[in-house]
């Protein structure tokens, strides 16, 4: 049996577009179902238990556009702790606002009851390994347990 997963994808230039798209078959193969939304509808919201988040931060340290809608549904719920989520931030380290879009999403996200299932992980694209392979390394720490 495999633990349905939603990746959300929030992502401006592409590159947590390209992290997401190489996360997939590592997560199939952990025993995930993933399915990918860079434009996440209620429906899918509603039933997915387990939320790996992949996003880059925009501007002065905000979650990109395509994620607004989501941001304001999670806003307008009381109650998420019937949901687990993970964050994988993408950015540039020279700026003083490195992956504060997963910050803002993380605090907004405990609020509401949620729990994260792992520890985040916070990406430089200016690294020498390529942001997939960190994220990749990321996902094969994680323990069995959290399926």
């Amino acid at each position: 049996m495999t633990t349905p997963l939603l990746l959300i994808v929030g992502t401006t230039m592409g590159n947590a577009e390209a992290v997401a798209d190489e996360l997939e078959p590592a997560l199939t193969a952990r025993g995930f179902s993933v399915t990918i939304s860079q434009d996440p509808q209620v429906d899918e919201l509603q039933h997915a238990q387990k939320w790996l988040i992949v996003c880059s931060t925009h501007g002065a340290g905000e979650v990109p556009d395509n994620l607004q809608p989501w941001l304001n549904w999670i806003e307008q719920q009381a109650d998420l702790s019937d949901r687990q989520y993970a964050l994988c931030g993408i950015g540039d380290r020279s700026y003083d606002t490195f992956c504060g879009a997963i910050k803002q999403l993380e605090s907004l996200l405990q609020s509401r009851g949620a729990t994260a299932f792992v520890d985040n992980i916070e990406i430089d694209v200016q690294h020498l390994d390529l942001p997939e392979d960190q994220a990749l390394s990321w996902i094969e720490s994680w323990p069995k347990r959290i399926l």
